[in-house]
């Protein structure tokens, strides 16, 4: 019989067996994604996780608040006079020409204050919440996308690979797959690190079969075997058959990953989901050289992802595979707005999520986040954009979910983002919420403040109040509003004194102001 440690060293492109959320999961999987879509389509979507928690402030800059920046992160802040220009109200770290560019030829789109309620700034239980799609009070042992591929294929991993399915349904780019991908009973998704050097595993493991748990322990092996070496198979022949025309940066550890990407899908992979990654981004000390703050890790990472995004792009452009694949950022949270005392910033709450891809709105979705003249040090970025309405539009529009596959798959209650648009026009027209403006006084308040808002149909309002942590505190009102002026009073007798968000949720979008309290 085949030695354990034989069979593990030998499955270069996968953990067998390996344990996410206290389930085993197979580490295999098969492109029947392929057929989760559109029976006639093919798109690809490549998630980028930046691990450990990106900087939003110092990566897309308010210029609208630049002062108050200035007050709050003086020693990480990027001088004014270096930031890249891109929006009248928006600035870009000065190593993000890539990504610049990207968004000037309508392929990068970005949604502000993509976060979470009630944010929790823990690494490991944030990235849990984003890669499950969970609430912050809620513990799941599936990702989001492994659900999503359960609907449509739940007998999986049995009977796969097959003739109409010879593919991985998902790929990690490393070593241990992707959380996203972890369905019901296995994961979707195999762990590929060097298409290079994929092996074949002796199958021949012997023993008996039968109903006891060793036989269905060495069932599984045995199954396991023959799926790795059908999917290492179809892999290397993807990887063989592809291509790439740009020239990526192998010093660059995300580029590195993208190319392969773009290879395997030029060269004719029926895998539709991948997962690169780059990590370092828990920059609480050194995010910046002090006196330089241009340079620094931080400023090194944004130069990676945008440097990588662009060949990734400009390479799939060139192979005719552009209309074909959306790629996405995630990150657990972004940072807090005050920097601390080692040229760093700490855990926080929403931050920027980038889309890159021809079929995108490539439009700016939501307003730049609002910083008081004082903040707290432990205030982040108010959330607009709840991370699972974004997953679910990716979903509605890019894999042609249905509105019910949604609501199983996240949660009843998200809202719709134009984030995808049509491969042949685009609108760079912001979301049309509701409302025209937004007037909020006193601001600084004592014990009261009046939120007028002139409203230009008829919708549902809620409007609640946030602390700094992201914590709801009050709601005020939740209820419909018809079209026209309204002013809503806001008790605040009992608040302390510090900055708090004022929420105003839509059908169709959210809006945040910041409130000042004073007692």
């Amino acid at each position: 019989m085949m030695k354990r440690r034989k069979f593990l060293q030998s499955g270069s492109i996968l953990t067998l067996p390996l344990m996410l959320g206290g389930m085993e999961v197979s580490a295999l999987t098969n492109s029947g994604l392929f057929n989760i879509i559109d029976g006639d389509s093919d798109k690809v979507l490549v998630l980028i996780q930046l691990n450990g928690g990106n900087d939003g402030l110092n990566t897309v800059i308010p210029l609208n608040q630049y002062d108050n920046l200035v007050n709050a992160r003086p020693n990480v802040i990027i001088p004014q006079n270096d930031i890249l220009p891109f929006t009248d109200t928006n600035g870009l770290h000065p190593n993000l020409s890539g990504m610049k560019a990207l968004y000037d030829d309508a392929r990068m789109s970005l949604v502000q204050g993509v976060g979470y309620p009630d944010q929790n700034r823990s690494h490991f239980r944030s990235t849990d919440i984003w890669t499950t799609g969970s609430s912050s009070d809620e513990f799941l042992t599936s990702g989001w996308l492994g659900r999503f591929m359960n609907l449509r294929y739940p007998g999986y991993p049995d009977g796969y690979p097959n003739d109409e399915n010879p593919d991985p349904f998902a790929i990690t780019l490393g070593y241990i797959v992707s959380e996203t991908c972890q369905g019901i009973s296995s994961n979707y998704s195999i762990a590929l690190n060097n298409p290079e050097e994929l092996s074949q595993i002796e199958e021949t493991v012997e023993g008996n079969t039968d109903n006891s748990c060793y036989g269905m322990e060495l069932k599984f092996i045995r199954d396991s075997i023959k799926q790795t070496n059908a999917y290492s198979d179809s892999v290397s022949t993807a990887y063989d058959q592809g291509n790439n025309l740009a020239s990526y940066d192998q010093e660059n550890p995300l580029a590195r990953q993208l190319q392969i990407v773009a290879k395997l899908v030029s060269g004719g992979s029926k895998t539709k989901i991948y997962v690169v990654s780059l990590g370092g981004f828990d920059t609480h000390a050194d995010q910046v050289v002090g006196g330089e703050t241009t340079t620094g890790v931080h400023a090194d990472l944004l130069k990676y992802l945008s440097d990588a995004a662009y060949s990734f792009q400009t390479d799939l452009k060139m192979l005719g595979c552009e209309e074909r694949v959306l790629s996405m950022t995630f990150s657990e949270f972004g940072r807090r707005i005050a920097s601390n005392f080692s040229n760093g910033t700490d855990h926080g709450s929403a931050a920027p999520l980038f889309i890159f891809g021809k079929c995108i709105n490539p439009a700016i979705i939501g307003d730049n986040p609002e910083i008081a003249e004082t903040v707290d040090s432990q205030e982040g970025v108010a959330m607009q954009y709840d991370f699972r309405s974004v997953y679910a539009s990716v979903l509605k529009d890019w894999f042609d979910a249905s509105e019910d596959e949604i609501r199983d798959v996240l949660f009843d209650d998200f809202q719709y983002i134009p984030i995808i648009n049509s491969c042949t026009s685009v609108n760079t027209e912001d979301v049309n919420l509701e409302f025209d403006d937004i007037r909020m006084y006193p601001n600084p308040a004592i014990n009261f403040t009046s939120l007028n808002l002139s409203i230009t149909e008829s919708t549902s309002l809620r409007i609640a109040l946030y602390d700094v942590l992201g914590h709801r505190v009050k709601v005020v009102s939740e209820r419909l509003y018809k079209a026209g002026d309204h002013q809503i009073d806001i008790d605040l007798h009992d608040f302390i004194t510090g900055n708090y968000v004022v929420e105003i949720l839509t059908p169709k979008g959210r809006k945040a102001k910041i409130l000042s309290v004073v007692k």
